[in-house]
């Protein structure tokens, strides 16, 4: 019996090294997750863009802002003018949270009845939380500074009540009540897209040169490029019922409003999941066998979620993972889920994460296509 279970272990360690793009995959699979969690997920989020409305533009309004910025939880990365273009830009996604300083904002702080108005994106769970609290407790340190530096240091050693100098009205947008079924569906509807459109197309090549069906497709006319769209279209009819399933049963199962407009929704959908298809298309024209594209295809859909903004803020990661993160058509969609389902915003805030995707979808199908070609030859 020994005799017997040895000669089939060996036979499957000498079919595990000859593929050894599979082995690699899956040796180096444990070690990319765990970087990744260590490099991607943080549960205090840090350096939250800002975009700040100084309508004072006073020692005391710097004074403040100097205090966010000071602390590392807030990075000023635009000013404005007042409150309605500081919701421009946190609707376009530059910033996280808006400071709004009033004007005479030191005479108010000298008079004690001083207020700022912070306005928080209410689409990130982990920023709002981290945002709201932080603001909160800065706010109220700065009026505690105010308050001992007008402390009459001659008086008999005790000190005077002296009233609040500084309030800080927060705004939540978009999710006032903080409701997670807001922020999770339609971040739930992209990472299912992506992870269902790159396994409907990553098994299909490389499937047909396991079977040997491969030769009677080559004696053909077709090109690469036809192969690749005659793959892609039959499931992108299979991955729109889906959507609009999920879309339903999230909308009125689950009570998660659209804020926008429906129409534009599924038509960059659409453009959506022909980037996970051609993802899943350049997978399969790479891999040598399944084993091969099904441990890409995990990986790839892991890695993605990740560091797509699905839970985790991409501006807390390094930037190196951000610039990875923009392999991945989730990075892009994410944005565009959100902003219609919860901002209620259109074209005109998501035009780059629309040029961006639509750009994916050419140079991945042609990629695709173009290492089909050179495998054949």
């Amino acid at each position: 019996m020994l005799k017997r279970i040895g000669a089939i272990t060996q036979k499957e360690f000498i079919l595990m090294v000859r593929d050894r793009g599979t082995l690699a995959l899956i040796l180096l699979i444990p070690l990319i997750q765990l970087l990744l969690f260590a490099s991607a997920i943080h549960m205090d989020v840090k350096h939250i863009p800002m975009v700040v409305a100084d309508q004072s533009l006073d020692t005391a309004s710097r004074s403040y802002l100097d205090d966010m910025v000071r602390s590392d939880y807030f990075d000023i990365v635009s000013s404005v003018q007042d409150q309605a273009q500081a919701v421009n830009v946190i609707d376009e996604g530059q910033a996280r949270i808006g400071v709004v300083i009033p004007h005479n904002f030191s005479a108010s702080v000298d008079q004690g009845d001083a207020s700022v108005l912070l306005l928080i994106d209410g689409s990130d769970p982990f920023t709002t939380q981290s945002a709201y609290n932080t603001a909160s407790a800065i706010a109220q340190h700065h009026a505690f500074q105010i308050v001992l530096d007008r402390i009459d240091i001659s008086s008999s050693g005790s000190t005077a009540q002296s009233p609040n100098p500084l309030t800080a009205h927060i705004r939540i947008l978009y999710n006032p009540d903080r409701q997670d079924l807001w922020f999770l569906v339609p971040g739930l509807i992209a990472m299912l897209l992506q992870t269902q459109t790159i396994t409907l197309t990553a098994l299909s090549v490389v499937r047909e040169r396991e079977v040997g069906t491969i030769e009677q497709i080559l004696v053909t006319p077709i090109r690469p490029i036809e192969l690749m769209l005659g793959k892609t279209i039959p499931n992108l009819l299979i991955a729109v019922i889906n959507m609009l399933t999920i879309v339903l049963v999230g909308t009125l199962g689950f009570g998660v409003p659209i804020q926008g407009n429906f129409l534009l929704y599924f038509f960059l959908t659409i453009i959506y999941i022909f980037s996970g298809l051609g993802l899943g298309l350049l997978i399969s024209s790479f891999s040598q066998n399944q084993r091969q594209a099904q441990q890409l295809t995990s990986m790839i859909t892991f890695i993605g979620q990740v560091i797509g903004g699905f839970v985790f803020p991409r501006y807390a990661m390094p930037v190196i993972l951000q610039w990875i993160s923009d392999l991945f058509p989730l990075t892009f969609f994410i944005p565009i889920s959100r902003g219609i389902f919860m901002k209620g915003i259109g074209m005109q805030f998501l035009a780059g994460q629309v040029f961006a995707l639509s750009f994916y979808v050419v140079v991945i199908v042609y990629l695709a296509a173009r290492l089909f070609r050179q495998r054949l030859d």
